[in-house]
């Protein structure tokens, strides 16, 4: 049976360039660059920006956030940028931020909004006993472009959250690339706990704050946004990307043998034109699945407390040895020496 799927790719229309695009462009023409220098590419004017009534795919958007870097040539550009993004002036979805009662409210609607709040990056979220993370996977093929866009969501994310709780929240951040020469802005501008060459580009911040309720809450303007932010999302047309689409496919499946062909089957597609689009994202099928199956793996050891048999049959490898080996593969390191690593 074919799966009807609704979602975006890197040449989708769907970003509102008079948002986010925006904010990045005024951002670097305040430190007087050319705005020809940061259009170059994009096809956009200008006017484009001004009239509200463009629509630029996330590959354009891309090509700003290039362009922006290499005229900036700033360390603080990405940091910068996040602190702009949340609650932001996006409409409905912009008033579900400004009215959560509490900060889990608004975390869980910015993974929910990630079409609208964060579509080149996105969230999710998770639990543990004490902990809230979220962690943020490629949306639509950033390739080397990834670490800039998880310098600005993470920052837009602390940031409007410690915006809500009038404090500096202790939040704890995972990235999977190595220390940066420009480290130092990370501690400027997140928190000096810090940990590269990770597992997962990860958020977490102690539960006892996300529950903490603000001042003069709202509930019905609340309600009333959320309800427009819906119907705003549905004239948009797209609910996730390509990239998320395939993960949450994987994730749902990930005890059965997935191959190419019956993904692209169930997809309704040819495994030739899922292969093409997989191209088209700087990706491939078996980077994508074992992804995923490195996520579950690390929440399986990590929060449920599984063992490494329990993990290898909820993966359905029969050999133990083998399990080991694609485990390996996956994160650099086998199950027994990642353990003693503690990852969330």
């Amino acid at each position: 049976m074919s799966i009807k799927t609704i979602s975006y790719e890197r040449d989708t229309n769907l970003i509102a360039a008079h948002h986010q695009p925006a904010i990045m462009l005024d951002l670097a023409m305040s430190r007087d660059v050319d705005s020809h220098a940061l259009l170059r590419g994009t096809r956009l004017l200008l006017e484009d920006i001004h009239t509200g009534q463009k629509l630029i795919s996330p590959e354009r958007f891309l090509t700003l956030l290039a362009n922006s870097q290499k005229s900036l040539n700033a360390d603080d550009t990405s940091f910068l940028f996040g602190q702009r993004l949340f609650p932001g002036f996006y409409g409905p979805v912009s008033q579900v931020l400004n009215h959560a009662q509490t900060l889990r409210q608004a975390l869980i609607h910015i993974c929910n909004y990630h079409a609208l709040l964060s579509p080149l990056c996105r969230p999710r979220y998770f639990e543990s006993d004490d902990q809230f993370f979220i962690y943020w996977l490629d949306n639509c093929g950033a390739g080397s472009q990834f670490t800039f866009l998880l310098e600005t969501y993470m920052t837009a994310v602390a940031a409007m959250a410690n915006r809500m709780l009038e404090s500096k929240l202790p939040w704890r951040f995972n990235f999977t690339h190595t220390e940066p020469r420009h480290v130092e802005q990370y501690w400027v501008h997140l928190s000096e706990d810090i940990k590269f060459n990770q597992q997962l580009n990860m958020m977490s911040v102690p539960l006892r704050f996300v529950d903490q309720s603000r001042l003069q809450p709202s509930p019905m303007s609340l309600q009333l946004a959320i309800q427009a932010s819906k119907s705003q999302s549905t004239e948009l047309g797209w609910e996730a990307s390509f990239l998320d689409t395939l993960y949450d496919y994987f994730k749902k499946n990930i005890q059965h043998n997935l191959q190419l062909e019956t993904v692209a089957a169930a997809f309704g597609m040819s495994a030739a034109s899922l292969k093409r689009k997989f191209l088209k994202h700087n990706t491939h099928f078996q980077k994508e699945l074992d992804l995923a199956r490195k996520h579950v793996a690390l929440y399986l050891y990590q929060v449920k407390g599984y063992q490494h048999h329990q993990v290898a049959d909820y993966l359905r490898f029969n050999d133990i040895n083998n399990f080991r080996r694609a485990f390996k593969r996956w994160t650099g390191l086998p199950p027994g020496q990642l353990l003693q690593k503690k990852c969330f």
